[in-house]
């Protein structure tokens, strides 16, 4: 029974990821237009998630910052070499139909949803109660953080409708987390130890290599200082979840 109410609540996890179905109310003209801020928001909640969430539990588990840090260092490495190596397409004029980011992305959010999946089937085999608040708190990080990643594809070339369907997909590795969260309860910290830290250099990595540098790009003073707000928005929206969901 409590790998069933940690199933429903990673499926409930998962479906956080069509709130970017919000945006597509917007209309076309006016999408285009708060594209770019939704990519600032994006990078703010991709470098909250890593230094709020991912890091700081990261060192709290592995209880040696050397160790942490080297896995940080080992994933910021690997998704450099992948985006320029392993998912290298020839850009005409620097203009790519799909820029290379977004595969990065998804599989950072993939990783990160999967670590969520591990939280769930481990607090729903201690107890139900607990499995119920862990879910809650997990579901509140997580709308700012799918809304932004949806804006990321968006940017990276991707439709409304397929960026939803991406999204999702990446979603769904809670569930499967959620199955080896739950099985593997007693002994899923060690691997927590080098995943958290791994997700985190991933995703400092998007955020850092790909995301700024198009803020940067942003000639009218007005809506770079609004960019700026909202990449801070990003990252205090992590940190308010952290504070209120102790997650």
């Amino acid at each position: 029974m409590k790998l069933l109410y940690a199933l429903i609540a990673s499926i409930i996890v998962s479906l956080v990821s069509f709130v970017g179905i919000l945006v597509v109310l917007i209309k076309e003209n006016l999408l285009e237009k708060i594209k770019i801020v939704l990519i600032a928001l994006g990078a703010g909640g991709l470098i909250g998630g890593a230094f709020v969430h991912l890091l700081p539990e990261a060192l709290e588990k592995s209880g040696d910052p050397d160790v942490s840090l080297l896995f940080l260092l080992m994933g910021f490495v690997l998704f450099f070499f992948l985006e320029r190596f392993l998912f290298w397409r020839h850009c005409h004029k620097g203009k790519c139909d799909i820029h290379v980011f977004t595969y990065l992305n998804l599989i950072g959010d993939g990783v990160h949803n999967f670590i969520d999946g591990l939280i769930i089937g481990g607090a729903f085999f201690v107890d139900i109660h607990f499995g119920i608040i862990t879910t809650a708190a997990i579901t509140m990080h997580e709308i700012p953080q799918e809304l932004g990643d949806f804006g990321v594809l968006v940017y990276g070339g991707y439709s409304v409708k397929k960026a939803l369907i991406l999204n999702f997909f990446t979603a769904l590795t809670a569930i499967a987390g959620t199955f080896f969260g739950y099985f593997f309860s007693n002994s899923n910290e060690l691997f927590l130890m080098g995943l958290l830290p791994f997700a985190a250099g991933g995703f400092i990595y998007v955020a850092a290599c790909d995301l700024i540098p198009a803020l940067h790009k942003e000639q009218d003073k007005r809506i770079s200082l609004l960019n700026m707000a909202m990449f801070l928005i990003g990252i205090f929206l992590m940190y308010g979840t952290k504070i209120v969901f102790g997650h």
